[in-house]
């Protein structure tokens, strides 16, 4: 098996944990085999003294499938 891992950044105005979400869901559009996500940096915007919006990056991996061409 090979696997193979993209960094993406999600954001969100809820939540640390939508952050990630919104990253692996819009991965899941295009990629197959999602496998496994790291944390690697969570940022985030003030506006008038509270959090507007998180931002999280992540690395996530997913399984290289063999194909085989006719």
């Amino acid at each position: 098996m090979v696997e193979k891992t993209i960094e993406l950044t999600g954001t969100s105005t809820s939540s640390i944990e939508e952050a990630v979400n919104v990253a692996i869901g819009r991965a899941a559009v295009t990629i197959q085999n999602l496998r496994r996500f790291r944390v690697k940096e969570i940022r985030g915007v003030v506006e008038n003294g509270v959090v507007a919006q998180w931002h999280v990056t992540i690395d996530l991996s997913f399984v290289v499938t063999e194909r085989v061409h006719e």
